[in-house]
């Protein structure tokens, strides 16, 4: 197995005399999309902007990309994409201007930028290529920061509560792009719907102790349990708790067919997952 791209061993981050970051543990392998889910509040920003190398961490150990990001050059950082949760709008700018300009930074490092025109496809921009970036929409605008984020074709994409203030519409569109990126993303939300759609794994983050890390399946079983399948058969009800819900309903009706009435298929919850290990986890001392 590779190494994995971001690599977090006992972080720990303290200010003053109050820890904000408790022995944080958690990998993210190539092409995967980790997805750091909590509260706000829950430590997420600060663990994200420990591992784009802007906030210095008090103790643990931390590599992205093979390289502790406290340490990591130019180079480093032409590898690394990174999309704020806020930030300075360029407003006197035109999409297409701004992006050559910030594609220039990449000229002579060792991964090709992208061509602009491609660029602007991508993020779905091309009718507002020309257009200044103070005339765009708010969805808009974020299209924007993401094409900034992966000018550069990124090895490793951080997106720090990328569509905080987005209409479903504009957050439904953001999720298509980012699926389409192909690059490996570590990803911080409160959104439960977003992470469930983006994400390949979970971590639950809640006052600075990751809580939960598995699959949205995973974490839906761990607390909700197995799906709960009901339907009648020969006048008679029956339930089961299978742990593949899909198979088992295939594998009815292939045994008994139109003589299976009134299916009904309960799936675990990733949103009952999430409040039970926050609530576990604030009753904890």
């Amino acid at each position: 197995m590779s190494a994995p791209v971001v690599d977090v061993e006992g972080l720990r981050m303290r200010y003053g005399g109050t820890d904000v970051l408790h022995e944080v543990t958690f990998q993210v392998r190539q092409g995967e999309v980790l997805a750091l889910l909590g509260p706000n509040g829950a430590g997420k920003t600060t663990t994200i902007e420990i591992l784009e190398g802007f906030r210095l961490r008090s103790a643990g150990r931390v590599e992205v990309l093979g390289t502790d990001p406290a340490r990591g050059g130019e180079r480093w950082r032409a590898r690394v994409g990174v999309v704020l949760q806020s930030w300075r709008d360029h407003g006197k700018w035109r999409v297409r201007e701004l992006l050559e300009h910030q594609a220039s930074f990449y000229a002579c490092s060792a991964r090709e930028p992208w061509d602009t025109g491609e660029l602007i496809e991508a993020v779905g921009l091309t009718e507002h290529a020309g257009k200044k970036i103070r005339t765009l929409s708010g969805g808009q605008r974020r299209r924007v920061d993401v094409a900034i984020g992966i000018v550069g074709r990124p090895e490793v994409l951080f997106l720090d509560e990328p569509t905080a203030g987005f209409d479903p519409r504009a957050r439904r569109e953001f999720h298509e792009l980012v699926r389409g990126l192909g690059t490996t993303i570590l990803l911080t939300t409160h959104d439960l719907d977003e992470a469930e759609r983006l994400a390949d794994r979970i971590a639950v983050l809640d006052q600075g102790r990751i809580v939960a890390d598995g699959t949205p399946r995973e974490l839906a079983r761990r607390i909700a349990g197995t799906d709960q399948v009901r339907w009648r058969h020969d006048g008679q009800r029956h339930s089961a708790s299978p742990p593949d819900s899909t198979a088992f309903v295939r594998d009815l009706f292939t045994r008994h067919g139109a003589a299976i009435t009134e299916l009904e298929v309960h799936r675990a919850s990733l949103e009952q997952t999430y409040l039970s290990l926050v609530r576990d986890a604030e009753a904890t001392p």
